[in-house]
């Protein structure tokens, strides 16, 4: 299915922060990020605009590429944005260390695609 330039950029800016997201949190450890409120509110801005973007791309498209978890990406970003107070910082260390690590291939792929 081919993308529109639209499609294009925001697949692009999910991947770009993906990558920022997975090296971040890459060279700490859990420990500290559990002390660093600036990499905690990094990480949760980072997941937040991956979701921003994602609910960006076109429903079309989104369609066209079940593999990415399109809903819990911008269900995630609906969490952080409205319910901000409720944050909880084991979900977020959890997306940038296990779900984005994982996200990041089918990411590349479909950038490749375009």
């Amino acid at each position: 299915m081919p993308q529109s330039d639209r499609d294009r950029v925001y697949l692009g800016h999910m991947l770009d922060l993906a990558r920022k997201a997975v090296q971040k949190s890459a060279v700490v450890s859990r420990a500290e990020y559990d002390r660093d409120e600036d990499l905690q509110m990094v990480l949760t801005h980072l997941i937040q605009t991956i979701g921003e973007s994602a609910r960006r791309v076109s429903l079309e498209y989104q369609t066209a590429h079940p593999e990415v978890p399109w809903h819990r990406i911008i269900g995630m970003r609906h969490k952080l944005v409205h319910d901000y107070l409720d944050v909880d910082t084991n979900i977020v260390w959890d997306v940038a260390t296990v779900e984005l690590p994982l996200l990041l291939p089918v990411l590349e792929r479909l950038a490749a695609e375009a």
